[in-house]
């Protein structure tokens, strides 16, 4: 019996030191980005990292613009991406037969494993030029970049809001049905709100990975630290402006550049927070 005891106690002080790992790591990381971000907001100033214009040479340092393209990608790939992975995951769930939905599932795991600059690289070979050829621009900015995140947000998406619908009762199903409710009005009028909360917890994290993506919206964005003045014309996300410029970077610049990184680990925050928010308001519904 004491050795039962001694087992249970090793194991689980060990876990509790693997979870404390976790924790400290976390805590190691924002604690290293804000401290190489201090520099940038003693020396530059809030208002020089928060405006619109990024000049290092004449000690500018704004990140405005990156952030605009950051908020307006994620935006796009999410408005164009949602109704697809949420449509995609009402039919794996109401509508498709047993055999496909079986490949579907599959297929939306394949497109989760896909690597991003594959991604990346297929918008940069195939979709640029196309834009191109439509439009008469150069081919990337807003518009390339929201379709990639699109492609990439819709399997997060389509998993979890398909867990979301599967975990409403059949019967509140069943008793729409025997109401004389079509299948359209049942799933618009009891599915959908029921399923409300962990839709909103699928979108939210599908926000969070398009708001990290770096190699795949670079390819596709271009190169350009201006404003975009249309869907097709370049231009940059935080993301993108830390690949490019960090591994040449030197004093003020390189820590603005932390300072971007800093906002982006903010935002992540924010995302999780809601979340959190968002379950916990699940669970009281319940």
């Amino acid at each position: 019996m004491q050795g039962v005891i001694d087992r249970e106690w090793i194991v689980k002080k060990t876990l509790f030191t693997l979870a404390m790992i976790t924790v400290l790591g976390i805590v190691l990381l924002i604690f290293f980005v804000a401290r190489e971000s201090i520099p940038a907001f003693t020396e530059a100033g809030p208002v020089n990292l928060f405006s619109a214009t990024w000049n290092p040479g004449n000690g500018q340092y704004g990140m405005l613009v990156f952030l605009t393209g950051t908020l307006a990608t994620t935006a796009g790939g999410l408005l164009l991406g949602t109704p697809l992975a949420i449509g995609s995951a009402l039919f794996l769930t109401q509508m498709a037969p047993r055999r496909a939905r079986s490949i579907m599932t599959r297929g939306v795991e394949l497109l989760a494993g896909v690597p991003s600059i594959v991604l990346g690289w297929l918008g940069f070979t195939i979709m640029v030029p196309w834009i191109r050829s439509a439009t008469g621009s150069t081919g990337t900015g807003i518009l390339a970049a929201s379709i990639i995140l699109a492609i990439m947000v819709i399997p997060t998406i389509t998993t979890i809001s398909k867990d979301a619908l599967e975990a409403v009762p059949e019967s509140h199903l069943q008793a729409a049905y025997a109401m004389g409710a079509t299948r359209w009005q049942t799933i618009r009028r009891v599915l959908l709100p029921a399923a409300k909360p962990g839709l909103l917890v699928a979108v939210i994290l599908g926000m969070g990975r398009a708001i990290g993506e770096t190699m795949a919206v670079a390819l596709v964005i271009g190169p350009a630290s201006v404003f975009p003045k249309s869907l097709t014309s370049p231009t940059h996300t935080l993301t993108t402006k830390i690949l490019i410029e960090m591994g040449e970077s030197t004093g003020v610049q390189r820590s603005s550049l932390f300072a971007m990184g800093l906002v982006l680990l903010l935002l992540s925050m924010l995302l999780i927070l809601l979340v959190r928010l968002v379950s916990r308001q699940k669970e009281t519904m319940r």
